[in-house]
């Protein structure tokens, strides 16, 4: 879900990053409302948890991969607000130490994944919890808010990839950023994140909430004690275990380097399991 440069055009980038900057300025005031300064080492806490989930990549259909966000997970634990900050702290780290993720598309990925995902996760999260009030209901309403919000998020990407052939074209007609219309980049984002991903992002977040609830559950959002040493054990245990998400191979689709692309243009074999419009 890492959208590089140059698949979205300057003037896309400009206006998603120009949608955070009120969305950024407004999740600050809020984090300074809302988490005391004993609190605020989460949010590195957080970050540090999406920043490893994100590592963690599996193998879906097609020869690509994709991987957890942990945006869900973050909402519930420290607030959707300062899980905005930490999705992004997470992000800009990958984007300019990585490489993982465009510069110029930042604005435009943390709009996806920090968000569109932790948002609507938290929300779809609440609604249920407070309606369904049992530990049935609040499971529930984590494995809903997970799955739907990063399947939103992958949708949001893959309307970002579909519009820019429709809005920038050179004088042949040709598109100048990404090639894929919305026929093709839909399907090719949200299928395997409906199938693989969705389900993965379930699997950690009601895994990790339920070892955080156990062991300190006053780390969770409006909790009244904390208790962060079990937290740092289990940010030392995926650090451990993220090797095992190097071993899939092929690239998330849409992030492909300059030899990784010949394959998905007209005529390669990713370009070949889509309809043309």
């Amino acid at each position: 879900m890492h959208i590089p440069d140059n698949y979205l055009s300057p003037s896309t980038c400009a206006v998603m990053g120009a949608a955070m900057i009120p969305i950024w300025t407004i999740a600050v005031k809020k984090v300074k409302k809302e988490i005391t300064k004993a609190k605020i080492p989460l949010l590195g806490i957080g970050a540090a948890f999406s920043f490893l989930l994100m590592m963690f990549n599996v193998p879906i259909p097609g020869g690509t991969t994709a991987h957890a966000v942990g945006g869900t997970l973050l909402a519930i634990l420290i607030g959707p607000f300062s899980a905005c900050i930490s999705i992004t702290v997470a992000l800009l780290i990958q984007t300019l130490l990585f490489g993982d993720g465009g510069v110029l598309a930042f604005g435009a990925n943390c709009f996806n994944m920090a968000f569109v995902l932790p948002f609507l996760g938290y929300f779809i999260y609440k609604f249920i919890k407070d309606r369904a009030k049992s530990e049935k209901g609040e499971y529930a309403g984590i494995i809903l808010g997970s799955y739907f919000g990063i399947n939103v998020a992958a949708l949001c990407a893959a309307i970002e990839f579909g519009i820019q052939p429709l809005l920038f074209k050179n004088a042949a007609g040709q598109a100048l950023y990404s090639p894929y219309p919305l026929s093709v980049s839909i399907p090719a984002m949200t299928i395997p994140h409906l199938l693989v991903a969705g389900v993965v992002e379930v699997v950690f977040t009601v895994g990790i909430y339920s070892f955080i609830k156990k062991v300190s559950p006053g780390t969770i959002f409006e909790g009244a004690k904390k208790k962060t040493h079990a937290i740092y054990g289990l940010i030392v245990a995926l650090i451990c275990l993220t090797p095992i998400g190097l071993l899939a191979t092929g690239t998330a689709w849409g992030e492909w380097g300059s030899d990784e692309i010949k394959m998905s243009y007209p005529g390669g074999m990713l370009w070949d399991m889509f309809p043309k419009e």
